[in-house]
């Protein structure tokens, strides 16, 4: 049953009563007890709670449950050079706190940091303002709340799901803890190891937030019950399933499959009511409204057309590693290469083809005079094509690894330099990907530009102000013909889908 701390809380009382469990999480009465000696406790929320244990009725999945800790950032920075954009709010606790006072038992933190998140999921822009112009921004806000051992009296300012932010440098030496709300209200959540489509639907009908929180194996979902019900009835494991296989698509073109590196951590997609999407430090954010909602959460919509490149583009912004494959002008670009493969490999028609980027790029890289550099098209679809035309070729070379090795080769790598000093990573991936591929492709490189000398300017969300030297230049062609590899036997600039 839902507890609620409305009256002030007698804290004196609830300590008394605490001596009737075992440990500071009251999850476990001392033996011997029973129900006669209901009648001694002093406060109401704790004679519930030993009440429901000696039934066998009490809630141990979401208002008492066990949490472990997610590699923080710094810890995905050291094996994934990877860090900020993975879920913040991976401890879902399945509990719906209100507006108000709420009680909350903390078991040994072994002196790590815990705190709960209660985020603004609902928020919306104030009446009367335009939506994109919101005063407050498009970003999600929320509410910290740090968390002690033993007992914790919190205040809520805004009724929400709440999250346990718990994180650590070195999580497999971090202890689980146990987390207790005497208080709040259970809204549960939809976990695809453990769940089927009639617990989904059993949580849509039972729901008491306006947000159903659902974790797949990659994916952590927080829409709107409204539209799920709409698009999602019945078929929540098929959605979770879909946004699982996209992300595992990209985990496989950056190696994390094949040299078993899968992170632990989840992407989150969640609602907004600013704009129709886009990604931020918390994750990508959807539009609540009819039509998006149904690009997101209808299971046969996801993974086809513009909702699988939209989706697959905003993850890539989240794992293209910076800067080694991420250099000025590539922002845009190597996101691209993920949402490529991903969208392709759902049965999706190759946008490059579609949009006639081939043909294009060739025209206004290869074919340009004077010369210039990939970069300097404006268009980073034009950008795009030598990169993927590297995976055409090599996949069918029955290398379709190609990119996997190329990328745990960044990993194994330090990067070449930042900023202005950036553009020495892009000289380095010409070194990585003639290594990886035993190839000198040198002569596809040329083509597209990536030896081009001088001086350029590039704008990619900040003005980048790059100087290919000849000497930059020679020590690259060098080292490839060092290594005395045979050259493609095919024009690789010629390739298309």
């Amino acid at each position: 049953m839902p507890f609620h701390a409305r009256a002030a809380v007698d804290v004196q009382a609830l300590k008394a009563d605490m001596a009737h469990f075992t440990d500071v999480t009251c999850t476990q009465l001392k033996p011997g007890l029973g129900r006669a000696d209901l009648a001694r406790f002093q406060s109401e929320v704790l004679r519930q709670v030993a009440a429901g244990l000696l039934d066998g009725t009490y809630d141990r999945t979401n208002r008492a449950a066990r949490y472990e800790a997610y590699p923080s950032p710094r810890a995905l920075a050291r094996t994934l050079k990877l860090g900020e954009g993975f879920s913040r709010y991976e401890n879902i606790t399945g509990m719906y706190l209100e507006a108000g006072e709420h009680l909350v038992l903390v078991g040994d933190t072994g002196g790590k940091s815990l705190a709960l998140l209660i985020p603004q999921w609902m928020r919306k822009p104030p009446p009367g303002v335009e939506p994109t112009k919101d005063p407050n921004g498009w970003g999600l806000k929320r509410q910290r709340i740090p968390l002690h051992p033993g007992l914790n009296v919190i205040t809520v300012t805004n009724s929400s799901n709440a999250y346990l932010d718990y994180f650590d440098d070195d999580p497999e030496t971090a202890p689980p803890i146990t987390v207790h709300f005497l208080t709040g209200q259970v809204n549960g959540y939809f976990d695809i190891t453990r769940h089927t489509n009639t617990d989904w639907d059993r949580l849509l009908e039972q729901a008491v937030s306006p947000i159903l929180d659902a974790r797949g194996r990659h994916i952590q979902v927080a829409y709107p019950v409204e539209w799920f019900k709409v698009y999602t009835r019945g078929k929540g494991v098929e959605l979770i399933n879909n946004y699982d296989k996209l992300l595992h698509h990209h985990y496989t073109l950056m190696g994390l499959v094949k040299y078993k590196k899968v992170p632990q951590n989840r992407i989150l997609a969640r609602v907004n009511f600013n704009y129709y999407m886009f990604r931020d430090g918390d994750g990508v954010a959807y539009l609540g409204d009819k039509s998006t909602m149904r690009k997101v959460a209808d299971p046969d919509v996801v993974i086809k057309g513009d909702p699988c490149w939209g989706f697959c583009h905003e993850t890539g912004h989240v794992l293209q590693m910076q800067p080694q494959i991420t250099w000025g002008g590539m922002t845009e670009v190597s996101c691209n290469i993920f949402t490529m493969y991903t969208t392709t490999a759902m049965g999706n028609p190759s946008r490059l083809l579609a949009q006639k980027n081939y043909s294009a790029a060739r025209k206004t890289i290869i074919e340009a005079n004077p010369k210039i550099s990939y970069l300097a098209d404006k268009d980073v679809f034009n950008r795009l094509v030598p990169f993927w035309q590297l995976h055409l070729y090599f996949s069918r070379q029955g290398r379709p690894d190609f990119y996997a090795d190329v990328m745990e080769e960044m990993r194994r790598r330090p990067h070449a330099g930042t900023g202005n000093d950036s553009i020495r990573n892009q000289l380095e991936f010409i070194k990585i990907c003639c290594d990886v591929a035993q190839l000198d492709l040198t002569d596809f490189f040329e083509q597209w530009g990536f030896f081009w000398v001088g001086e350029l300017t590039v704008n990619d969300y900040r003005n980048y102000q790059f100087r290919i030297t000849q000497a930059m230049v020679d020590e690259t062609k060098a080292y490839i013909a060092g290594k005395k590899y045979p050259k493609p036997a095919v024009d690789l600039t010629q390739l298309e889908d």
